[in-house]
């Protein structure tokens, strides 16, 4: 299992333009939620943070080993997110991975997730 953190910085005025990505994903949940099936991503969390002139999203993630990466023509919906991800996130910042000291899924979730890739 895959437990990952990682902080990227937003472009300079994609504030808004964050939100209506937002804003798309929580309309689109069905979608979102049917996309990550076929990533074998069990959870995956966007945070947003302001920190003087400069906003971050964190996206954590729980994935199985065998998940795979998005794919910019998988289905409509990782083609819409990947225009977005190009138009918004900030490539002259280098993404930073949070190592995770300690993960606490019980036993009987990390088994419940497993059961579900089966």
């Amino acid at each position: 299992m895959k437990v990952e953190l990682t902080k990227f910085r937003v472009k300079e005025g994609k504030s808004e333009r964050v939100d209506e990505w937002i804003t798309y994903m929580q309309e689109h949940m069905d979608d979102v939620l049917m996309t990550l099936e076929g990533e074998k991503m069990f959870v995956e969390t966007i945070f947003r943070e302001q920190v003087g002139k400069h906003e971050y999203l964190y996206w954590y993630s729980v994935q199985d080993e065998s998940g795979h990466e998005l794919d910019d023509d998988d289905t409509p919906m990782d083609s819409k997110h990947v225009r977005y991800w190009e138009e918004c996130i900030d490539k002259t910042f280098r993404p930073e991975d949070l190592d995770a000291s300690v993960v606490m899924i019980p036993p009987r979730i990390r088994k419940a997730m497993q059961d579900c890739i089966k």
